[in-house]
């Protein structure tokens, strides 16, 4: 485990996005192509528009994603394909792309992405943590035992309230109570996880991520038990962790 610390959001992205950078351009070297896994949401935005820059073949590049709302349509201001489409996926000429679609067959997407994400490895997985500890849409207590790659999970009530706080939803009653996610078990099989999580909101989540036992009720406590986390903060969020 890796902490970097930086006074502004633009900071932590620029700095976030320059070791994304380097993590997919190693890959690339090595063997020609590399796998990428992005998260979505307003902690992303200064680490999203510093990625857009880097120079990276992105035409080597595929990506995937963590999660998405079940029955929201894409042209929803709430929509994390819209989010990752306008904010990345428009701006460089990746080599494939593979979106969560949480409307029609769920039945038939789950097995679509389990079979591409399951080809092979993931070699950079961007995964934020969520103001109730989730990584995903992997709320407390979250499934640490299932191998299935993509799930369907239930959102709980400081989640939805997060996005509604975000400015996603006008209220509490308009968000999706379920989502397909990416399981704990296959965000863990990344090869390197990079984790951005600016802003003061986060901070009790850092706090006890960082501070207390690995433990299903704080899913983000088990990227601790990853060979390379990367963890990028503001003096906001590690406001809790700083003596």
């Amino acid at each position: 485990m890796h902490i970097h610390i930086y006074n502004t959001p633009q900071l932590l992205g620029e700095a976030a996005a320059k070791m994304i950078a380097k993590l997919l351009n190693r890959a690339i070297l090595e063997r020609g192509e590399a796998r990428l896994l992005l998260s979505t949401g307003a902690s992303q935005f200064e680490m999203f528009e510093a990625l857009r820059g880097q120079i990276i073949d992105w035409r080597c590049v595929e990506m995937f994603h963590l999660d998405e709302y079940l029955g929201l349509p894409e042209s929803h201001p709430a929509s994390f394909r819209k989010y990752l489409k306008e904010r990345f996926i428009a701006h460089v000429p990746l080599k494939a792309v593979h979106l969560v679609d949480g409307e029609g067959d769920i039945a038939e997407t789950l097995a679509r992405l389990n079979h591409e994400i399951s080809k092979k490895p993931i070699d950079v997985g961007v995964i934020g943590i969520g103001e109730n500890g989730h990584i995903a849409f992997n709320d407390p207590p979250a499934d640490f035992e299932t191998d299935e790659p993509y799930i369907v999970v239930t959102l709980d009530e400081r989640c939805r309230r997060q996005q509604v706080g975000e400015g996603w939803f006008a209220s509490f009653d308009e968000v999706p109570a379920q989502a397909v996610s990416m399981s704990v078990r296959q965000i863990l099989k990344s090869a390197h996880i990079v984790s951005v999580v600016p802003h003061a909101v986060k901070a009790q989540a850092v706090r006890d991520t960082l501070t207390r036992p690995v433990s299903p009720e704080i899913p983000a406590s088990i990227l601790k038990t990853h060979a390379d986390w990367n963890l990028f903060l503001d003096s906001a969020s590690a406001q809790e962790i700083i003596a």
